[in-house]
């Protein structure tokens, strides 16, 4: 509705232009008089309510229109009281001239926003425009522009948190974005991470800063370049201030690129590490086997020109022993001292290596003469052998060293560590702490001992080993009055000598079962003699260490119900040279079981008689030895004497080993020893045998008693 009028036709054109204006513009308007009368309105303004056509009129009070609206569903959840006091306190407050705005919603959940300006003399100019759609599209650009943020925020944080730098620049060469670890890798300024920077630029500012990429600065720029310009995926790795960064480019489609940049200083680190280790030892860092046999392989080429070179393999004596009785740790500090006093020992051109456990080998190249060779290997002894103190104990070993010359022992890898090897088993042969050169035989010999390696250890499933049984003559009782047990072993149709065999069998720990079968079985075989004969068994100082012999001989004596007082066990000095307190203690409680204690050998160490204090034997065995020169030398008669009154004076009975002839009896004899053993009385016999000469020895007897 537009407001009525009267007067000259001019006055109405006028007034018809100002209805088609208010009826076309696109939003509700209405006028109130100062006393809340409706004054005008249009059409927009009736369709924003709902109101039909006739529904208002001119000089509609306020009320009866809020009346109207509500009826009509608008201003939900407000009765016309409420709204109308409302909106006419609103307006009222307004009278100042200035526009002010608020919101309704009407039926159908629109929201109208309104807004009025009091002007005198007309009332209030209110205007009504549907402001849905513009809310609706606010918020959809508002959750547009939240979920852009939330997008940005994630890429941010995904792009800053990688652990590549990353950049795109694009196809003029302008830096687009950057993240914080390209930022960081590069030291870069803030200047210098501004979008628009140049790559020029920045590949200037790292050259200042000290970057390197095996080339010119001009020949990496150029590389870029072409790189860029071919459009195509590039790789390359730079040096900066000592840290290594590979650079990956990767091509866009609009002619830009995306760079990826990694510290890779540590992963190089760690790559060189891992091959370190592959070809050192962990606990030494000396080069290990695979290390020292590539290094002989180089050195093969010199050796067939003539040029000499020399390879020493080292094993370091008693460090087993070491090893087990105090502990892996020790042991693994001995192996470390030990390596530092092998290294101070070579050239700068040569190689040391662990080859493992306690072996070492030495590559000496070039050398003069064998001279050389010899020199350092005395070397080499003489320092493993100065004792370590390590956690407060004073540790002693020695070194052992096999030498193979090349070209002479050996142009090829294989020839000299193998010759180097048996030349080392030749030094430890011969008694340890030394060194020996390779000769020619020492092959044959090493295949020798590896034969009756193999052979000893199937020995006892195949019932090769057997005893023979050498009788002991009682002086005093005349009549055998000891049996001593001899282990014999019949391989591949010969009998091989305890003298070749037995060293191994100690050698490789196979004593201990071989020991414990010649205990049980001697046991057994004397069970059967007449009388109080005793028999008499050799135990090796490496039974000792198996820490189970006091069961084992208890055992054997149980099995074979023996007396223990008819169990004679032969020691020799060497046992009590090593963990002298712990072998001690195992013999008293042998011989507080019953069993009797002989030293054998007695007078060819070098501190028998100290032995003699530390521990009550029952019997002194004087070594063959002196009975090969008993009748010739005045000495070895007087050290006989001495022996045999020193065995009295203890109350140790004594034995003469070796006699073979009546003037040595006689001679022995007379300086009072208790028992003779040898050949003149009978050689080792077999168990038949001996049963028949124990039986005529106990008959002859009972017939001189009757």
């Amino acid at each position: 509705m537009q407001a009525e009028g009267s007067g000259s036709l001019s006055e109405m054109a006028e007034a018809l232009l100002l209805d088609a204006a208010l009826e076309n513009i696109p939003y509700g308007f209405c006028v109130w008089s100062p006393q809340f009368r409706l004054v005008m309105w249009n059409k927009r303004y009736r369709d924003i309510y709902g109101f039909a056509r006739d529904a208002i009129h001119r000089g509609m009070s306020l009320e009866e229109v809020v009346q109207l609206s509500l009826s009509l569903g608008n201003h939900e959840g407000q009765s016309v009281t409420d709204f109308y006091e409302a909106y006419t306190a609103h307006l009222l407050s307004n009278r100042s001239g200035t526009r002010t705005r608020s919101r309704e919603v009407v039926n159908g959940g629109r929201t109208i926003e309104t807004g009025h300006i009091y002007s005198e003399g007309l009332g209030w100019v209110i205007t009504h425009e549907d402001i849905t759609d513009e809310i609706a599209r606010a918020e959809t650009m508002q959750k547009r522009k939240l979920e852009l943020e939330r997008q940005n925020i994630r890429l941010d944080a995904a792009v800053n948190n990688i652990s590549q730098g990353l950049c795109m620049m694009d196809a003029r060469g302008r830096l687009v974005i950057c993240n914080e670890p390209y930022a960081r890798i590069y030291n870069l300024p803030v200047e210098l991470l501004k979008p628009g920077t140049q790559l020029e630029d920045i590949l200037s500012h790292l050259f200042d800063m000290g970057m390197s990429a095996g080339g010119t600065r001009e020949d990496y720029i150029a590389w870029r370049r072409d790189v860029i310009a071919r459009r195509e995926y590039g790789k390359n790795i730079h040096e900066l201030n000592g840290r290594t960064i590979m650079m990956q480019h990767h091509p866009m489609k609009d002619g830009g690129w995306v760079s990826t940049h990694e510290d890779i200083t540590e992963q190089r680190q760690n790559e060189a590490r891992i091959r370190h280790l592959a070809r050192h030892d962990a606990l030494t860092d000396l080069p290990n086997r695979i290390e020292f046999l590539e290094q002989m392989a180089k050195t093969e080429a010199g050796l067939s020109r003539g040029e000499m070179a020399a390879v020493l393999y080292i094993d370091l004596d008693h460090f087993k022993a070491v090893n087990d009785t105090l502990g892996h740790a020790v042991g693994d500090e001995v192996i470390k001292q030990a390596s530092a006093r092998l290294w101070g020992t070579t050239r700068e051109t040569d190689v040391l290596a662990r080859l493992g456990g306690d072996e070492f080998a030495l590559l000496m190249r070039p050398i003069d003469s064998a001279a050389d060779a010899a020199r350092v290997a005395d070397r080499i002894i003489k320092s493993i052998g100065t004792p370590m103190l390590i956690g407060g104990q004073q540790i002693e070993i020695g070194a052992s060293v096999g030498i193979a010359i090349g070209p002479g022992d050996g142009v090829k890898t294989d020839a000299l560590v193998k010759n180097a090897d048996l030349a080392l088993y030749r030094a430890k042969s011969e008694g340890r702490s030394t060194y020996h050169f390779f000769e020619a035989g020492m092959d044959a010999d090493l295949q020798m001992r590896r034969s009756i390696e193999a052979g000893l250890r199937m020995a006892l499933q195949r019932g090769e080993l057997r005893l023979v049984f050498q009788p002991l003559l009682g002086l005093r009782e005349n009549r055998v009055t000891c049996v001593e047990a001899l282990l014999r072993w019949d391989h591949e149709g010969r009998t091989v000598s305890p003298v070749e065999f037995i060293p191994i069998a100690e050698e490789t720990g196979l004593i201990v079962a071989i020991g414990e079968w010649v205990l049980r079985e001697a046991c057994r075989t004397a069970a059967s003699w007449p009388g109080d004969v005793r028999v008499a068994v050799n135990l090796s100082p490496i039974q000792f260490k198996s820490r189970d012999l006091l069961n084992v001989v208890q055992a054997a004596l149980k099995e074979a119900r023996l007396a223990p007082t008819r169990l004679e066990l032969e020691i020799t000095e060497s046992l009590l040279l090593a963990e002298n307190d712990t072998n001690l203690k195992v013999l008293h409680d042998l011989r507080a079981m019953g069993v009797r204690i002989s030293m054998d050998d007695f007078g060819t160490g070098y501190s028998s008689l100290s032995y003699l204090r530390s521990f009550p034997f029952d019997k002194i065995k004087i070594d063959r030895s002196f009975m090969r020169d008993l009748t010739s030398r005045g000495d070895s008669q007087a050290i006989i004497k001495a022996v045999i009154g020193l065995g009295q004076s203890l109350g140790m009975s004594t034995t003469a080993e070796g006699v073979e002839t009546e003037e040595q009896l006689d001679l022995v004899r007379a300086q009072g020893v208790s028992e003779v053993q040898g050949f003149l009385f009978s050689p080792p016999l077999p168990p038949p045998a001996l049963a028949s000469l124990l039986h005529s020895n106990t008959a002859a007897a009972r017939k001189k008693a009757s």
